[in-house]
């Protein structure tokens, strides 16, 4: 199986963290719109109380597993069209 959608996810969520650490996003209004873990540390606990590099890195890792979710149904869709045929 290849793993392009994974990929993309994945860069995409380096792209939002790098977009963050730089700075240029200083109310992390797009962190917070993009970060799931973010929103579920949110609502757990404050905030200011996370370590930032550990939701760098829950944030890269949930886009990585969205990505290999949807190149696992791609998959799974072509398999079942093949057999079909």
């Amino acid at each position: 199986m290849r793993y392009p959608v994974t990929i993309a996810a994945t860069l995409i969520g380096v792209a939002l963290c790098l977009y963050n650490s730089t700075g240029y996003d200083p109310h992390n209004m797009v962190f917070f719109m993009f970060s799931v873990p973010a929103w579920i540390a949110d609502m757990i606990v404050d905030i200011h109380n996370v370590n930032v590099y550990l939701m760098y890195v829950l944030t890269i890792a949930s886009w990585a597993l969205l990505g290999y979710i949807c190149d696992w149904a791609i998959a799974r869709g072509r398999n079942r069209r093949r057999s079909y045929d």
